[in-house]
């Protein structure tokens, strides 16, 4: 925490401009002031101090000293020549203030960091750099002047910038069906959204002088080593022992490729290739080839086994706690169960507003659309059966499974990820001009580096 010791002007200015944040500085006074007599009351000096004060927070001198020196050691590893100091300083408060100005907003919309979510970034980076402990994180930071509190804070502090930003900042942007349409319509969608594969690859090599013999022998090696791979032979293994390829030595593994990234020789071959098959000898210029699909990443059918349910809700309330709430809904289940109508029992009864009306029907569902106490009932559930009785963090729930279907969602997995791909494109123009209204409709004051009034 940082520490004052005690300072009328810092204080009588906050007081008369700032009152919710003097309430908030008064009110744990006793761990920014340090008081040792009625002297040292009135001879003060300053440990740390405001340097600008951002609506209800504020940056201080500390946050901004610390900041301008790990960003002097990051660029004077990097260039021989720095900008001006005042210009890099501006640049340094310019950056915290818009990252109060963040920090507020992910405290006004009750964005929190688990300290299971912080201990797990921590593993992390402690995975990326190769280490296998706490303390051996924390001689590293030791060497570089910072404790391992100091960067549970930063871990702290970036992760919920970036949860505020995706939050406040994707839920701005608005991708149409249409403008999912022309995406997918273009050369650059149809490859961003097209499968990856994995691919092997075996080549018996042909040179342009070769003999017909030594075609014809090169082509019955092919067809050999094609068939000894259908009896079940190790794809890899006959790749470095018999492929001319310089992926000879990887198994012949060509790695990840769209079909784009192909020769459009292969390309026509892998398009028709299922998981583990291997492709028939290819003519090329170069010789015969042997292609496998070791694995694909999209394309094909997407099969889901969706859910059509219905259910009929009780909220606990003062007036209703868990007992009543469970007992009530026993006494419909068994009314059901005794011939009474499903849907009208819901109308009459369900407290979920977005359901009741259609007689609890939440048609058709994906896997994972529904929160976990849900998921488990519905999954355990025959088709005509009702489950419940059971609690879920929204009450006390009934809930009959009236159908099941697989469906093939190909179209909707790949529109998905057009529109998560054009956010992502869309996001820092969109990032930049909320950080931009988050700062114009600010009150920022800001003060001298010095101490000076700006």
């Amino acid at each position: 925490m940082t520490i004052f010791k005690h300072s009328d002007d810092i204080m009588r200015n906050k007081t008369t401009t700032f009152p919710r944040l003097a309430r908030k500085l008064t009110g744990i006074g006793s761990a920014f002031l340090l008081c040792l007599s009625t002297t040292a009351l009135a001879e003060t000096q300053v440990l740390d101090r405001v340097i600008a004060i951002v609506d209800d927070g504020v940056v201080l001198q500390s946050e901004f000293d610390e900041r301008k020196n790990a960003v002097l050691q990051r660029l004077q590893g990097q260039y021989d020549q720095l900008p001006p100091m005042d210009v890099l300083e501006q640049q340094i408060l310019d950056q915290l203030i818009l990252e109060q100005l963040q920090l507020e907003e992910a405290a006004r919309y009750g964005i929190e960091i688990p300290d299971q979510q912080l201990n797990n970034t921590l593993q992390q980076i402690m995975a990326n750099n190769g280490m296998s402990s706490m303390d051996e994180l924390a001689a590293s930071l030791a060497a570089d002047g910072m404790t391992l509190d100091q960067l549970r804070e930063k871990v702290r502090r970036d992760l919920l910038l970036n949860q505020v930003q995706q939050g406040v900042v994707n839920n701005r942007i608005r991708v149409t069906e249409q403008e999912i349409d022309n995406f997918l319509s273009s050369s650059d969608g149809k490859f961003a959204t097209s499968p990856d594969y994995r691919l092997g690859h075996i080549l018996i090599s042909v040179s342009g002088s070769s003999t017909p013999d030594e075609v014809e022998a090169a082509k019955q090696e092919a067809e050999s080593l094609y068939q000894r791979l259908q009896d079940g032979a190790d794809f890899a293994q006959l790749a470095i022992s018999n492929s001319d390829d310089q992926t000879a030595l990887e198994g012949g593994d060509l790695g990840w490729r769209k079909l784009a990234q192909l020769p459009e020789l292969f390309a026509d071959v892998v398009d028709g290739l299922e998981v583990g098959e291997v492709s028939k000898p290819i003519r090329s210029g170069a010789g015969f080839h042997l292609l496998k699909n070791f694995e694909q990443r999209g394309g094909g059918e997407q099969l889901v086994q969706q859910t059509k349910a219905r259910h009929i809700l009780i909220k606990t309330s003062e007036i209703m706690d868990d007992e009543t709430a469970q007992e009530k809904l026993s006494d419909i289940k068994q009314q059901i169960e005794d011939g009474a109508d499903f849907a009208e029992m819901a109308r009459e009864n369900s407290e979920d507003i977005g359901s009741m009306l259609n007689g609890g029907d939440l048609g058709w569902a994906n896997p994972g659309t529904f929160v976990p106490a849900f998921e488990a009932a519905m999954a355990e559930t025959e088709i005509g059966g009702i489950a419940g009785p059971f609690k879920s963090q929204f009450g006390w729930h009934i809930l009959q499974v009236v159908d099941r279907r697989q469906e093939d969602l190909s179209d909707v997995v790949i529109r998905n990820k057009a529109a998560q791909m054009m956010r992502e494109r869309r996001f820092n123009e969109e990032l930049q001009v909320w950080q931009l209204e988050l700062r114009d409709n600010a009150y920022i004051d800001i003060k001298d580096v010095d101490g000076a009034e700006s």
